[in-house]
């Protein structure tokens, strides 16, 4: 142990002594502490916007004066996905997916607001965040401080010494991983920091901790990499070379097959052809407008048939509330039928794009990290279905209303009747049906089960790379 304490030792010192490591490292930590105060900021400025935009759009729905209780189905109600304090390390889908949506009566609507500005900004680039520095640029610092580790003992001609001085090849490889190791480990220390203001802020410190593990994890795994192609090679032009390769590859190219593969073998209607198809049933469905729709015909009959009645102004309820919400939960079900099918499909491709993450270490680092901050695509289905359920019970809520406490007289002749329409408006308390919507963090049992398989995925690479290690170890005893 001594020996691997000694060569790591004189590892830091040789980069001590190295201009391109010092510059590297400034660059790298000027850009690492910039992001993460600017994320910090930006993540603390979003919550507190959405979150008082979501308390004004509920005071001013239930400010909302005296009104027939079907216009305030059209209303409609905003709802805003605050992010997760997570999302300062990684904010995920959740710049690219929307963070609004408008509910109303007779339909579902999407997310809106997308940040598209932000790739706009940096000509097309995703915008930087911790996740996509630790993703990139810190591995790439790792290659710059480790590319010539063991090559640089096998050009200076001091391996053979080293050798015949009773130090193993294992010995050697050992700490040089040591040294470059423990650098990688010391970078994790912003994702602390982060970690510990996300608890403060009100996450879980076990998806926190998650996080800083999995940092670590993947850091590992490329450092004993970039020593085992460090071993392998005889120069330290062929290993950079290499590892630059590599890196191109793991960082972009594989990145971008996966997306084109996942749209490929994981194909979804488009858009058109669905909503074509959607309205066309909901044209059968009916929207609840018509009471005397032939849609309804039967529920009619079997509502005066209920009450022994013959005539709707005879009923104890308004037969229009009655068939609005009898048509709002037949439509609500054929909106949810199409929506889980294109969640489906969605979630169908994500998976194939996340099984490249065997092919590449930065997919499974960001597939585990987006999965433990909560800015995955699971966390944005969640809001959309928790925002869905959330307009289902409001819209029903005024249906009842409407068919409770409006008299059906009053309610077809309030067109022409002054009178009529003032009975058909009820009061402002009745508003107060709309629940008061707080999206928040899945549990942190969910979004570890979710990152499960993709940090499973950076645990086999490590492996590989660990056993690359000892084999180049040994290698370099046979043939130095």
């Amino acid at each position: 142990m001594r020996q691997v304490l000694r060569i790591a030792r004189e590892e830091w010192r040789q980069w001590s002594r190295s201009r391109l490591a010092w510059v590297s490292s400034a660059l790298l930590l000027l850009v690492l502490v910039s992001t993460v105060v600017l994320t910090l900021l930006q993540v603390a400025q979003e919550t507190e916007a959405r979150s008082a935009l979501q308390r004004q759009a509920h005071d001013t729905f239930l400010s909302q004066p005296a009104r027939h209780p079907h216009r305030m189905v059209h209303y409609g109600h905003y709802v805003f996905r605050s992010p997760s304090p997570l999302a300062a390390f990684d904010p995920g889908l959740d710049p690219v997916t929307g963070q609004t949506l408008f509910l109303e009566g007779h339909r579902q609507n999407t997310a809106a607001f997308a940040a598209a500005a932000a790739g706009a900004r940096l000509g097309g680039l995703p915008a930087l965040s911790p996740a996509v520095v630790y993703q990139l640029f810190v591995p790439l610092l790792l290659i710059v401080l480790g590319y010539g580790a063991v090559a640089r003992e096998r050009e200076s001609a001091t391996l053979m010494p080293l050798l015949m001085q009773r130090v193993s090849g294992g010995t050697l490889v050992a700490g040089k991983l040591l040294a470059l190791g423990a650098t990688a480990l010391l970078l994790t220390l912003p994702v602390a920091a982060i970690g510990l203001w996300a608890t403060i802020a009100g996450d879980s410190g076990w998806a926190a901790l998650g996080v800083a593990a999995l940092c670590a994890l993947y850091l590992l795994a490329w450092c004993a990499i970039i020593v085992a192609v460090s071993a392998v090679f005889r120069s330290r032009h062929s290993a950079l070379a290499a590892l630059a390769a590599l890196w191109i590859a793991a960082a972009w190219v594989v990145p971008a097959v996966s997306v084109d593969a996942a749209a490929r073998t994981q194909p979804v209607p488009g858009k058109i052809d669905t909503d074509l198809r959607m309205l066309a049933e909901l044209r059968e469905v009916g929207d609840g407008h018509n009471a005397a729709a032939p849609a309804f015909a039967r529920l009619r009959e079997d509502l005066l048939a209920q009450h022994g009645v013959e005539r709707p102004e005879d009923l104890p309820v308004n037969l229009r509330g009655v068939v609005a919400q009898h048509a709002e939960a037949k439509l609500t079900r054929v909106l949810d039928r199409y929506a889980d099918e294109r969640m489906a499909g969605e979630t169908a491709q994500a998976h194939a794009a996340r099984s490249f993450g065997w092919l590449s270490p930065v997919v499974a680092f960001a597939t585990a990290s987006r999965a433990l901050a909560g800015t995955d695509l699971d966390n944005h289905h969640r809001f959309m279905r928790e925002a869905e359920a959330l307009r289902f019970r409001f819209v029903q809520a005024l249906n009842r209303i409407h068919a409770e406490q409006l008299a059906y007289t009053d309610d077809i002749a309030r067109s022409r009747d002054a009178e009529a329409e003032r009975r058909t408006r009820v009061d402002p308390s009745a508003w107060r049906v709309l629940e008061e919507f707080r999206f928040r963090p899945a549990s942190v049992a969910t979004r570890l089960q979710s990152a499960a398989p993709a940090v499973f995925m950076l645990l086999a690479w490590l492996s590989l790379a660990l056993a690359a290690c000892a084999w180049s170890a040994r290698r370099l005893e046979t043939s130095p």
